[in-house]
């Protein structure tokens, strides 16, 4: 294989689950997330875990979440998301290709990743199934704007004498 770098694109969106069974719980980022309501989906409905593996199928061209792990695959069904994410990373290194870097979006107001990250939540995602992903939070990004808060940029730059 070339030794350019290659770089993928995943996404990844599910909705609520309208129906969820009970004791369903949300899962993302390879994390159980207990009281908050669970997506609905053919495996876990993990956003996170999902939109990293698609990305790394992309970077190598071997398939798409949709083709490898679809509806079509009832052996599938149900897997966690890290699973798929450990199968597709396999795939990817299979096909001859070196895993570098992957990086995840979650745009959403619940749950709250970073408080989780920095308790060691990256690190446990780390120890599941082999994914070999973290989850880090760029703190500035995740706080909601408020406004009045924070510096103000005229603040921040010199005055000029008056005259």
């Amino acid at each position: 294989m070339s030794g350019l770098p290659r770089t993928g694109v995943g996404v990844d969106v599910h909705g609520y689950d309208p129906d969820p069974a009970p004791g369903a719980v949300l899962h993302l980022a390879g994390l159980a997330w207990p009281g908050e309501r669970p997506l609905a989906g053919h495996s876990d409905a993990d956003v996170a875990a999902h939109a990293a593996a698609d990305a790394l199928l992309s970077a190598a061209a071997v398939g798409d979440l949709g083709s490898v792990f679809g509806t079509s695959r009832p052996e599938w069904a149900g897997a966690a998301g890290t699973a798929l994410l450990a199968e597709a990373a396999r795939l990817v290194r299979e096909a001859g290709f070196e895993i570098g870097n992957v990086a995840v979006q979650v745009i959403g107001t619940r749950p709250r990743l970073g408080p989780r990250a920095r308790r060691g939540g990256g690190r446990a995602v780390r120890r599941r199934r082999g994914a070999g992903v973290g989850v880090r939070d760029d703190d500035r990004r995740s706080r909601p704007h408020r406004p009045g808060r924070g510096r103000r940029r005229d603040r921040d730059r010199p005055r000029r004498p008056r005259a």
